[in-house]
C-alpha cells in the first residue's frame, strides 16, 4: 500500500433511502408489496421479512383508518436496520396507548402491538397534529 492510502478501520455508516410515498386507503395493497420489496432489497429475509412487512401493514391500515385517511411513509436501510416510519395527520391517540396483548376475543386494537411486538423498536410519538411511528428490524449478519 502506498503511504498516501490508508486502510479504513471501520464500515462507512450511512443511510440509504429504499421508499417514500403518500398512501391512501386505495394504495396499501400496492404499498404493502412495494414495502415487501425494498425491506428484502435492504436486507431483510425469511420471517424477520415477513414480520417486519406485518408491522409496517399494520401501521399503513391505522394511518388510514384512525389518522384521517392520508399518510406518509419512509423506509430506509440505516447502520444494519431496515427503518420504517409512517406518519398521519389526524387527531393523535386519544388515550394511552395499551402496552398489553389485546385479548384475543378483542376485535380491534391489535395493529400497534403486533407493530412492536413483530420489530426490534418501537417508537411512537402522537398528539394534535397526527401521529408518527417508527419501527426497525436489524438485518442479521446471515440475511446481508
Amino acid at each position: 500500500m502506498r503511504e498516501d492510502q490508508t486502510s479504513p478501520t471501520v464500515e462507512v455508516i450511512g443511510t440509504e433511502v429504499l421508499l417514500t410515498e403518500t398512501f391512501d386507503h386505495s394504495s396499501i395493497t400496492a404499498l404493502r408489496h412495494a414495502v415487501a420489496s425494498r425491506a428484502r432489497e435492504g436486507g431483510l429475509a425469511g420471517d424477520r421479512l415477513d414480520d417486519f412487512v406485518v408491522a409496517v401493514n399494520e401501521l399503513l391500515t391505522n394511518a388510514v383508518r384512525h389518522g384521517g385517511g392520508l399518510g406518509r411513509v419512509a423506509l430506509w436501510r440505516q447502520d444494519g436496520d431496515v427503518v420504517c416510519e409512517v406518519s398521519d395527520s389526524g387527531a393523535g391517540l386519544s388515550g394511552p396507548r395499551p402496552t398489553i396483548r389485546p385479548a384475543t376475543d378483542q376485535p380491534g386494537g391489535w395493529g400497534l402491538w403486533l407493530a412492536e411486538e413483530l420489530t426490534d423498536t418501537f417508537r411512537l410519538e402522537t398528539g394534535n397534529g397526527g401521529t408518527t411511528v417508527r419501527v426497525s428490524s436489524r438485518v442479521s449478519l446471515s440475511d446481508s
